[in-house]
Formats: C-alpha cells, sequence, structure tokens
C-alpha cells in the first residue's frame, strides 16, 4: 500500500469513488487550493482504495488542531488495515504540521469506524454532543 498526498483535481475524479458523492470541481478546487486542508489517498497496485481528509483549525488560546472530516475505504478492500494506515497518516501529518491534537466525529453506532479510530490510537471523549445548523441553499 502507498499513501499519497492528492495536491490535483485529476486525482480527486480518479477517487470520486471513494466519497459519499461526485466531488464537485469547484469545491475540489478550493478545498486544494487551501494548505490548511488535506486529502491523502491509499493506493494498492494503484488503484485508489481509501481516503482521508483533514482540515487544520486554529484559535488564539489553543493553537492548531486537525480534524479528521473524512475517511472512505472501498468496499473490496475494507478489513485490511487501510483505514487505520490513513488515520496514522494523517496523525503523522498533523504533528510534522505543528498540531497539538487530531480529532474527528463518528454515529455511536457506527462499529466499524469506531473500531478503526479505537486501533489508530483514538479514544472517545466522553460527555461531548454534536450540534449541526443546516442551512438551505436557495
Amino acid at each position: 500500500m502507498e499513501i499519497r498526498r492528492a495536491t490535483r483535481t485529476e486525482t480527486v475524479k480518479a477517487a470520486a469513488h471513494l466519497f459519499d458523492t461526485a466531488p464537485e470541481q469547484g469545491a475540489t478546487e478550493r478545498f486544494l487550493a487551501d494548505e490548511r486542508h488535506h486529502l491523502l489517498i491509499a493506493y494498492l497496485d494503484d488503484v485508489p482504495a481509501g481516503m482521508v481528509t483533514g482540515v487544520e483549525m486554529t484559535h488564539p488560546d489553543k493553537g492548531t488542531e486537525m480534524f479528521l472530516y473524512e475517511l472512505g475505504v472501498n468496499e473490496p478492500y475494507r478489513g485490511r488495515g487501510i483505514g487505520r494506515a490513513l488515520v496514522s497518516a494523517l496523525a503523522d501529518l498533523s504533528r510534522e504540521r505543528g498540531c497539538y491534537g487530531l480529532w474527528t466525529l463518528t454515529e455511536e453506532g457506527n462499529a466499524a469506524a469506531r473500531a478503526t479510530y479505537h486501533r489508530a490510537g483514538g479514544t472517545p471523549e466522553r460527555g461531548q454532543m454534536a450540534l449541526t445548523w443546516t442551512f438551505d441553499e436557495s
């Protein structure tokens, strides 16, 4: 397995099957243009098998941390440690970039994600709740 950072829209298009929905051209360009946004793709025999995205977030009194935004492994490649390797690679990149930590959210019932994050060194934080705001695009 080889993990590479995506820096070109063509690379993202070639790995479109790893995302929840097809990547949008404009959003992909904005994501890749920001040095604080990271997209790592795992390849097996030059085939995109998994991806992870991370976004650096900086706050005046806390410094910079990495948010693991999304992790995806193509169905035929699951159970081979690709997700764990991608999370570990993002953690390594976070340390290299001077982040003080890495965090993510997942559904409580998502056993596969929770197991992957645990195997990659993550620990659940008790007493936390996620809140969301959804904006109408009209």
